[in-house]
């Protein structure tokens, strides 16, 4: 169970949870990452928080999202597989 911080928001808490599976290897490269759904039910947040933190692993380039897929873990360095 997890137990949130009260000085800190709870977006960056579920940020940090996240990032640390996806540098540990829980998450690894080209894995589809748990819905926002799933991620919602597994931490009892709201949908606003819980997409807040998966829109920072984006713009970190931790993640990418296909239209219609869904969100994968990038490889280290990218944002997203190279075309060709």
């Amino acid at each position: 169970m997890i137990v949130w911080k009260p000085s800190i928001p709870r977006w960056k808490q579920l940020h940090e949870i996240l990032a640390e599976r996806i540098e540990t290897g829980e998450y690894p490269p080209g894995e589809r990452m748990p819905s926002i759904t799933a991620l919602m039910n597994e931490f009892g947040l709201a949908v606003a928080t819980t997409q807040k933190a998966v829109a920072k692993l984006r713009e970190d380039g931790l993640i990418y999202t296909e239209p219609g897929l869904g969100s994968f873990v990038a490889e280290q360095g990218r944002e997203s597989p190279d075309p060709s």
